[in-house]
């Protein structure tokens, strides 16, 4: 009797030390997972989840450490587990995680979840509502993910940015703004100088934490008439780059319809209002949930490149080099989600190369600094002056009157390109499409035409204008 008294004793006092560790490592686990600690936190979860496997709050737990922690299988399987025993932000990880994994339309089906929970509980919804309705503007733009050759990218730290590859000369250049603007006022930007030298791009604070572009124009060797692109926009913009045609910027914003961060926009600069036209934001791959902010063109090397800072660590970016493609072909639709989503987050840009072709030599281009090579003879334009004048840039002007009047046409003449594309894309559709198809393009088709007339007839008077100025002065 004495010794099964011992040997019970011996039982209980074991039971009790081992419970004693088991509060002791959940407490200290509990403490870690609360401090945001996941990585020293994951082993306690993970054995207290193999002991217990049942326990809907072990899954939890060990399920957020793994996700935090990028282990992302398991992740899956434990907030699974944990959301099928109703646990509520189980619902909320899992659609943060979905989003991560670019798998859009069940992130929106946990958002969904997650809302209807809440409501039962009577708690305000409004911030996860946001976060359904950003889900789906990001579904909704995988589904229409640009077919573009992603040739090369090189990660290198945020203030790196400009040494990744090198911009032709003629198509002006790109500095930081300190450098510009000899200051260190703590501007995280970029300043992009025509390829003439007289009109200038950047970005600067005008509110707490928070950027708007503004251009200047160079009268004989001074900077003035600081003029704002957006001047009602309240929005954070910043990273401007103008095409060569004059009238196409791209700019990174944290506003106008924004999926994440800073996001690749594009605008058109209207003659006829003296103003830039509504932001278009650029679909995927180019923007993602993450920053995506410089997008430059260099049409002499025919390559454009971009900055990201998805999937990188604090303080570097991925600057991605690629074909532009004017035509913007999407890529082909699949039933492979997991395809799709490669293609639109990135994830391997082989992904995106065409069978056959070699980037080699692009990308060495790219990679050259074409300053130290002989420039070509600039001829952005042929515009007969009279009998024995021709002038090919806008430099050759002596009357600041003509060269402003003949720079109206010059843009007027780049919206008159993109405008008879358009009408002709228009044409073909309404040709080939149906009753309805028609009476839907009919009205847009004779506005257009209309408008293409209106501003062919605008050219020649400025252009006359011009010639009548210029010779005005020379004779």
């Amino acid at each position: 009797m004495k010794g099964l008294l011992c040997k019970l004793f011996v039982f209980c006092s074991l039971t009790v030390f081992s419970l004693s560790g088991y509060a002791q490592s959940l407490d200290q686990a509990k403490k870690l997972y609360n401090e945001g600690l996941y990585e020293d936190a994951k082993p306690a979860f993970e054995r207290l989840v193999n002991q217990s496997p049942n326990n809907s709050s072990y899954c939890l737990w060990y399920g957020v450490c793994c996700y935090e922690t990028g282990d992302l299988a398991p992740a899956e399987k434990y907030l699974l587990l944990a959301r099928n025993r109703k646990v509520t932000d189980a619902s909320r990880y899992l659609a943060v995680m979905y989003t991560d994994m670019y798998r859009f339309r069940e992130a929106q089906e946990m958002w969904a979840e997650y809302i209807e929970q809440l409501a039962k509980k009577k708690e305000d919804t409004s911030v996860y509502e946001q976060q359904s309705e950003r889900v789906d503007k990001l579904r909704r733009m995988k589904e229409r993910t640009e077919d573009v050759q992603i040739i090369d990218s090189i990660t290198v730290r945020r203030d790196q940015i400009l040494s990744a590859y090198f911009l032709s000369e003629d198509c002006g250049t790109l500095q930081t703004s300190q450098n510009f603007f000899g200051s260190s006022n703590g501007t995280e930007s970029t300043v992009y100088l025509n390829p003439k030298g007289d009109r200038v791009f950047y970005a600067h604070h005008v509110f707490e934490q928070g950027y708007s572009l503004f251009t200047q124009s160079k009268l004989l060797d001074t900077w003035a008439d600081e003029k704002a692109i957006f001047p009602a926009d309240t929005a954070d913009n910043n990273y401007p780059f103008m095409l060569g045609d004059g009238v196409t910027l791209y700019f990174a914003s944290k506003g106008n319809g924004s999926i994440g961060g800073y996001d690749l926009f594009r605008t058109i600069y209207n003659t006829n209002s003296n103003s830039y036209l509504a932001p278009e934001q650029l679909g995927m791959p180019f923007n993602s949930p993450a920053n995506d902010y410089l997008m430059v063109i260099d049409e002499v090397k025919k390559v454009g490149w971009f900055v990201s800072d998805r999937n990188q660590p604090e303080g570097k970016v991925c600057v991605y080099l690629f074909i532009p493609n004017k035509s913007r072909v999407q890529i082909p639709e699949s039933e492979d989600e997991e395809w799709l989503g490669r293609r639109a987050a990135l994830t391997s840009i082989q992904d995106t190369w065409k069978e056959g072709h070699q980037y080699e030599d692009l990308i060495r281009l790219a990679k050259s600094d074409m300053s130290l090579t002989q420039k070509r003879e600039i001829r952005d334009f042929e515009f007969i002056i009279n009998d024995n004048a021709i002038y090919y840039t806008l430099n050759e002007f002596r009357s600041p009157e003509a060269k402003s009047l003949y720079e109206r046409a010059l843009v007027l003449k780049q919206q008159v390109k993109t405008l008879e594309n358009s009408l002709a894309k228009n044409r073909q559709t309404y040709s080939q499409g149906n009753q309805s198809v028609r009476d839907q393009l009919r009205l847009t088709i004779l506005n257009s035409e209309n408008e293409l007339k209106t501003q062919l007839a605008q050219i020649s008077a400025l252009e006359k204008q011009a010639r009548n100025t210029e010779n005005a002065l020379l004779f």
